[in-house]
């Protein structure tokens, strides 16, 4: 069911290049995605395919070599591309935050937690030290940390107190938009479930959207409403979770889900997808996937097909040849 309500994000033809000595490799290439209000966006594909630079250029953060060449990316209908310096440190943690892969990373090694929390307050809103201090507190409680961690330093936390802490400092500021990339990479299947189940309630509370950029497509399945998959900087299917986790359409996607383990259902043998990741500064005409793909036709060596939408039973986005001639499903 395509949705009629005005999209919180909305990105419109988005690329992005990185400048190299051998040219321009266009990480992101014409890439269309909506995110609406309280919905969870899943975005999944191999690594190189594209997710981290579209999650980057959405908050603007970009710097050389990577450069947004062309494309849209509005928010609440303001274009975040032409926001000032000032408007855009506003909108990155008001409006926007990123939760990044690295947690210890992320941190400021040489502040105390508590510290670094009531900066982002301070930072952003006219109110007391006694008050950014209980907010910061606050929060600190609702991701499951006792507020005498308020004194301890990144160094003294757990990877897992580590995550709920850069969540913490993604949330103080009540976002509308949470994007983030692969937030669990790091840590053990029980933790990830109590951060993940920590992150959804809270969700419930504030009603803010999220981008969840990841590997893990169990995961994804669990918490995303639709998921995207990316390939060499492209979307090439776009849908309702289940539908594309359930009945893939597009080859790639088909290939990354046979390459997936599960508990679930019965014992199949793990196929990898054939081929090596497409190189981004030697792409052939046509369809980017058609060296690794076992459908590949001579209209895919020559055209590159668009992603459009088809009702495969339920509405998908899939940019695919075969799809187009009525094959696939």
């Amino acid at each position: 069911m395509i949705n009629t309500r005005e999209p919180l994000l909305s990105i419109t033809d988005l690329c992005v290049d990185y400048v190299t000595d051998d040219g321009n490799a266009r990480a992101v290439n014409q890439v269309n995605l909506d995110i609406y209000a309280g919905e969870t966006v899943g975005l999944a594909g191999e690594s190189g395919c594209g997710k981290s630079t579209l999650a980057f250029a959405i908050a603007n953060l970009h710097s050389a070599p990577a450069l947004i060449t062309d494309g849209k990316i509005k928010f609440q209908g303001q274009d975040v591309l032409t926001m000032s310096q000032e408007e855009l440190r506003q909108f990155r943690w008001a409006q926007a935050s990123m939760v990044f892969q690295s947690a210890m990373n992320a941190l400021n090694p040489v502040l105390t937690i508590g510290d670094q929390l009531v900066d982002v307050v301070l930072a952003h809103e006219t109110v007391t030290l006694a008050d950014a201090q209980k907010r910061a507190e606050a929060m600190l409680d609702m991701v499951g940390i006792h507020v005498s961690r308020m004194k301890s330093y990144p160094h003294q936390l757990s990877g897992g107190m580590r995550q709920r802490v850069v969540i913490a400092i993604a949330l103080i500021l009540r976002p509308k938009l949470i994007i983030m990339d692969e937030p669990t990479t790091a840590l053990d299947v029980v933790v990830e479930r109590d951060i993940m189940d920590q992150l959804y309630g809270l969700k419930e509370e504030f009603g803010f959207a999220i981008l969840f950029i990841s590997h893990d497509l169990g995961l994804m399945g669990q918490i995303a409403d639709r998921i995207g998959i990316m390939y060499a900087g492209k979307m090439v299917e776009l849908g309702n979770a289940e539908g594309v986790l359930s009945h893939p359409q597009h080859p790639y996607t088909q290939g990354l889900l046979r390459s997936f383990p599960t508990i679930h259902g019965p014992k199949e043998r793990l196929e990898g997808i054939p081929g090596n990741p497409l190189n981004l500064l030697d792409v052939p005409t046509g369809c980017y996937f058609q060296d690794r793909c076992s459908q590949c036709e001579q209209i895919c060596m020559e055209v590159t097909p668009n992603i459009e939408q088809y009702k495969v039973p339920e509405e998908r986005q899939v940019a695919c040849h075969k799809l187009s001639q009525g094959g696939l499903s």
